[in-house]
């Protein structure tokens, strides 16, 4: 990407403003995110199990990632499934 194309977006988390570059076609994805990432660390405070944002941030990028490798294998069980529609149909084609 182009560093003419990008500027400066604040997004707020946890109630501390980040200043991040972006071009402005991602601008609305980053925004969003921020606030979903804002709503789920603030969830994890509000627990009062973690105080420290260091390890909020941390637990949040966990359950993020937990989510991330469910979603992917969901998605490989999905295309594995296709696959094999596709294969079915194509024999009996013949």
């Amino acid at each position: 990407m182009s560093q003419v194309n990008k500027e400066p977006v604040t997004v707020r988390i946890l109630d501390r403003d980040y200043r991040v570059m972006c071009d402005e076609s991602e601008r609305r994805s980053l925004v969003e995110s921020a606030l979903a990432l804002d709503e789920q660390m603030r969830a994890i405070r509000d627990s009062g199990k973690v105080t420290s944002v260091e390890k909020i941030a941390v637990m949040c990028a966990l359950n993020l990632a937990a989510e991330n490798r469910t979603l992917k294998e969901q998605r490989h069980q999905y295309a594995e499934q296709i696959d094999r529609r596709i294969a079915q149909l194509a024999a009996s084609l013949d």
